[in-house]
């Protein structure tokens, strides 16, 4: 029997949006390998520094927790001759959860005075704690 595996992905909130209106997650700006790390099961939650990618205002909240849903990573074509890789994801009931007030609980940011580097690696495993954290913050209907 495989372990639940907890991860963190970061994406911009209009991303996030995308993703858990189509049931599906995306890391890495649609690399492959990233989301072949997943496994049914296992939880992810949306880190989302901004609205949109490049810019619009700071957010600076996880937007979104679910579940990886059984299904191998599939190639969706995103037009313009880009192709991103996706899971199937089940999103739970939550509301934003500012990163701010969890930064001195989470084992990942807690001895990090240069938190926003270590969100910047784009999709990373964390701890089962951290993730109970992050989803109580959010209020997650499902864990």
């Amino acid at each position: 029997m495989m372990t639940t595996k907890y991860w963190i992905g970061i994406a911009c909130r209009d991303h996030v949006r995308l993703g858990t209106a189509g049931g599906f997650c995306q890391l890495g700006h649609g690399k492959a390998a990233p989301v072949r790390r997943l496994r049914p099961g296992d939880r992810i939650v949306y880190y989302s520094p901004r609205e949109q990618m490049r810019d619009g205002d700071l957010v600076q909240a996880f937007t979104a927790i679910g579940r990886v849903e059984p299904g191998w990573p599939h190639p969706h074509d995103m037009g313009g001759g880009f192709v991103a890789h996706r899971r199937k994801a089940d999103w739970f009931d939550a509301s934003d959860a500012l990163i701010q007030p969890l930064l001195p609980r989470m084992s990942f940011t807690r001895d990090h005075p240069n938190w926003g580097m270590v969100m910047r690696r784009g999709a990373f495993a964390i701890k089962q704690e951290d993730y109970d954290i992050i989803a109580d913050a959010m209020g997650a209907t499902q864990r």
